[in-house]
């Protein structure tokens, strides 16, 4: 199966981008997310299944995708969603505080940052909408996801047999960028085990 990993615009206030956020609604790039939508409509194949985060950032992106092309359903999945930072969520990273962030560092994968999602609970989450994309899709078959930077970082490392963290080294640190897709083949699972990269 070939998985379309599309991230959103980028923001509008330059500000955010110094910000921890990923539950938090921001604002993006409105031109960019038009741009995007019209580049989608053109290279995707028809009828292709799509499942969207529920941010709005995202949301507005797969509107005018599916606007442009009718023959395509959003499906909204929670699963796509970035990482909840609890009461992090639009504070500065600089005011975090260094005891803070080295807490995170110290237990990265269970450890939840301002109360809100652990890396490992954002991991599962993610394997699970893997794996319901993956039992609705033919083997040969498309999907696309329009999510988070997050969500594309913890796909590639499901797709390699990651399935739990511990050290925060292991996290990858190159990130797409805003508006930007990237394609991942993905082998079809026999019931049960984990999704690897195509060879």
């Amino acid at each position: 199966m070939r998985l379309w990993l599309v991230r959103h615009a980028r923001p509008v206030a330059v500000e955010v981008q110094a910000l921890c956020y990923g539950r938090l609604e921001i604002e993006v790039d409105p031109a960019q997310t038009s741009e995007l939508a019209l580049t989608l409509a053109h290279q995707l194949p028809l009828g292709v299944h799509l499942r969207v985060s529920p941010r709005q950032r995202c949301e507005k992106l797969a509107q005018q995708l599916c606007k442009a092309r009718p023959d395509l359903i959003g499906h909204i999945d929670p699963d796509l969603a970035e990482m909840d930072f609890g009461s992090w969520e639009g504070r500065t990273w600089d005011s975090l505080g260094a005891a803070a962030l080295d807490a995170w560092v110290k237990d990265f994968g269970e450890h939840r940052p301002g109360g809100g999602e652990s890396v490992n609970e954002v991991m599962r989450r993610v394997a699970r909408a893997l794996h319901h994309t993956q039992a609705a899709s033919p083997a040969d078959g498309q999907a696309v996801w329009v999510t988070h930077a997050g969500v594309i970082r913890a796909t590639h490392l499901l797709s390699q047999g990651i399935q739990n963290l511990r050290d925060a080294r292991d996290w990858p640190s190159d990130s797409i960028a805003h508006g930007q897709v990237e394609c991942l083949d993905l082998v079809q699972p026999s019931p049960g085990p984990k999704p690897v990269r195509a060879s």
